[in-house]
């Protein structure tokens, strides 16, 4: 099979390349929080959240639900730009818990607010598969006629339901599933956000689940290590069971990453490979103060190295 042509002379699909490649410049994207919380920690189906979160450790200090969204997005202008000077425009990231979970008025409301701002040119609305409906969705993909991007982003982590009742996810992969092709039958970009190293899940499953990613009509995906974030139920289960977890060096990790690039679709676009955690929210950092634009570098030349690229065991 010959290299794939992605965008930027990479041998993956890029979130960066793909969006200018789709939209012509660079669109970034601002964290919000407005306010949210979870079914699965207010009762509705669970209490105490998933066993890994603390959802504090994930997003930026512009985004706190303290202040209105207007200024989250002004601050987060402020903030990128000083990064990303060549930006012109910008995405509302609905990021922080389930933001989905409110009456549709309420979405409404929210969602217009961001909207509204002139350097906003779309939005991304993170979720769970649980908290969305027809209703939601319709409305969602009406956002299609304003925006240039409009994306709702599923927390998966894993395709394997006993990981998910392991980690008090509140879900099945079948709930997933459904979620994501009402979804994108409607017209609507689908993300995924998939936790690699959960209890459990070996090496080789991580890999297989690739087969069941493929076989969902999403447009992205976004990989995270598993981080043990202080006071997490998550992090006392490590510190008793540690056998049950796959703990992988930087460099057997990147190797794992070119194993599933290898074997996703090559037209998902990959929003990340691996994630940051503040190091005050853990009590060690295994990479060391590694950012996650050294670790694409590092991708990069694992890729050539090995002579790889996103798709090369792909078979339909």
């Amino acid at each position: 099979m010959a290299l794939m042509n992605f965008p930027e002379g990479k041998r993956y699909n890029t979130f960066v390349g793909y969006y200018r490649q789709k939209y012509g410049e660079r669109l970034q994207k601002l964290v919000l929080d407005a306010g949210f919380t979870c079914p699965n920690r207010d009762g509705t189906v669970g209490v105490g959240g998933c066993t890994y979160c603390d959802n504090a450790a994930f997003h930026p200090g512009y985004s706190t639900p303290g202040k209105s969204l207007a200024v989250q997005i002004d601050e987060g202008i402020g903030f990128h730009k000083v990064r990303y000077r060549n930006t012109g425009h910008y995405l509302a990231y609905f990021q922080s818990y389930s933001n989905t979970y409110a009456p549709l008025a309420r979405l409404r409301q929210l969602y217009e607010e961001a909207l509204a701002h002139p350097d906003i040119a779309g939005i991304v609305i993170g979720t769970r598969p649980d908290c969305v409906d027809e209703e939601k969705l319709d409305y969602i993909a009406s956002l299609r006629s304003r925006c240039k991007v409009v994306t709702v982003e599923y927390g998966i982590e894993s395709c394997f339901d006993e990981t998910l009742r392991h980690i008090n996810r509140g879900h099945d992969f079948a709930c997933a599933a459904r979620a994501v092709e009402m979804t994108a039958g409607r017209g609507i970009d689908v993300g995924a956000h998939f936790i690699l190293g959960l209890p459990g899940e070996t090496r080789q499953m991580l890999i297989d689940q690739c087969d069941l990613i493929n076989s969902l009509p999403l447009t992205s995906v976004k990989f995270h290590q598993l981080q043990f974030v202080r006071g997490t139920i998550m992090e006392r289960e490590y510190e008793q069971h540690p056998e049950s977890f796959l703990t992988l060096s930087l460099d057997e990790y990147l190797d794992m990453i070119v194993d599933i690039l290898e074997r996703l679709r090559p037209d998902l676009y990959i929003e990340r490979v691996a994630g940051e955690v503040p190091p005050r929210f853990v009590k060690e950092t295994r990479w060391g103060l590694i950012r996650n634009f050294q670790i694409l570098h590092l991708l990069d030349e694992r890729l050539e190295a090995r002579d790889s690229w996103q798709g090369k065991a792909y078979s339909k």
